[in-house]
């Protein structure tokens, strides 16, 4: 395919771009992080367990974090375009089909599939989309489409809430599956293959990995997303079980979201100050020092304060996490670093929520759960503590641009 004029570049084809990765983010984490608000009424219709009803997240986390280096392969070779409409498709039909499931296993299939491959669908190859439509301000524009996460789980949960107190959960997710579809094809539609065509090379991905460097972060993260994903799942039925409504409850997985929303959009000034790997510690260890607020505090009001500092150190890890890879590994295999170093996530997406699940069954209490989130974080900080923001050795001559 010929290549476009470079003066499309940073141009207001590219912003549109941005508007269809924003809006694409938005409706795909959305929907898979109000399923806090699904997790009750799922459960008791089914009369599953924690650990069986959470595996339902948990399957669905791991597969978009595992399949977005794949869905980016495709998205190389044929575009963003088909790839998103895939993401539409596989949402759509994930969510209708879940509504007529007759045992919690087939949600399983339907929305651990359906979600999963939506989100792989979309993540990866919007992101990494916008990156080729940008040469002067891709950093601000990666962080404006980044940050319809954040919005997403802001706006969509409390309506998810909502909509299951007067239809039911069932009804509530063939609208949500309607409504997705619908926005993913528009974003398709205004989506077209960069002018910049990025592909990592092999040998600087497999130089990459093998230093200590990033076995420190692929550690790290793996502990620091147990205490991400936890929340999603367990804090709404928490707040309700105090007392909250659950439009309320479901508002603290919003309140998460738009704190990451600030951190994701703030923090690229702070970085520059105060060094990207400097502060990414600090982000990992406000993380698990969170937990403190949930775990000795009651009330409401205080649920929202800790919804407002761990969505803060969230979207601070994920923001500064591309930043802190160029600064080790240099640009050319950001993106493939990334793809590799997310493995992690999908590993603490498929085991975080249900070991969460079987320390409430056991202990009777979601506060055990917390500090388990909470110690897994604190420990993803002490993996990286001896982390310095120099490169390694003999990856210098890697750290040219392209």
């Amino acid at each position: 395919m010929e290549q476009r004029r470079p003066a499309e570049v940073d141009s207001p084809r590219a912003w549109i771009t941005v508007l269809a990765a924003f809006a694409s983010c938005f409706t795909l984490f959305g929907v898979a992080y109000s399923f806090g608000a699904f997790f009750r009424p799922m459960g008791t219709e089914f009369r599953a367990s924690r650990v069986s009803t959470s595996a339902v997240f948990s399957i669905t986390a791991g597969i978009y974090n595992a399949l977005g280096a794949p869905a980016g392969y495709l998205s190389d070779r044929y575009g963003p375009r088909p790839v998103l409409l895939a993401s539409a498709f596989f949402m759509g039909t994930g969510l209708i089909l879940t509504s007529r499931i007759d045992h919690l296993w087939m949600g399983y299939l339907t929305y651990g599939l359906g979600v999963g491959l939506g989100g792989a669908c979309c993540y990866v190859p919007m992101v990494s989309a916008v990156g080729g439509w940008f040469a002067r301000r891709r950093n601000t524009a990666l962080g404006i489409a980044v940050a319809g996460i954040g919005c997403g789980t802001l706006a969509v949960a409390p309506v998810a809430a909502a909509l299951i107190e007067r239809y039911g959960w069932r009804e509530t997710y063939v609208i949500l599956g309607v409504a997705s579809a619908i926005i993913l094809v528009i974003c398709a539609l205004l989506t077209e293959r960069p002018p910049i065509h990025l592909q990592a090379a092999r040998l600087r991905l497999s130089a990459a990995v093998r230093t200590p460097n990033f076995a420190m972060l692929w550690s790290s993260s793996l502990f620091s997303s147990i205490a991400i994903y936890v929340p999603y799942v367990y804090l709404p039925e928490f707040a309700h079980d105090q007392g909250a409504s659950r439009v309320a409850a479901a508002t603290l997985v919003g309140i998460i979201g738009a704190a990451s929303v600030v951190a994701r959009m703030g923090l690229g000034t702070l970085a520059d100050r105060m060094g990207v790997v400097w502060l990414y510690k600090l982000c990992a260890l406000t993380l698990g020092l969170s937990y403190a607020v949930w775990i000795v505090t009651s009330g409401y009001g205080w649920l929202v304060v800790f919804a407002l500092t761990m969505g803060a150190a969230y979207g601070g890890l994920f923001a500064i996490a591309p930043a802190v890879v160029a600064e080790l590994f240099g640009v050319r295999s950001m993106g493939a670093v990334l793809g590799t170093l997310y493995t992690s996530s999908a590993i603490s997406a498929l085991v975080g929520p249900p070991l969460a699940g079987l320390v409430i069954d056991l202990s009777g209490s979601y506060r055990w759960a917390a500090a388990f989130a909470g110690c897994a974080a604190v420990a993803g900080f002490f993996i990286i503590r001896p982390l310095r923001g120099t490169e390694p050795a003999g990856l210098t001559s890697l750290a040219e641009a392209d």
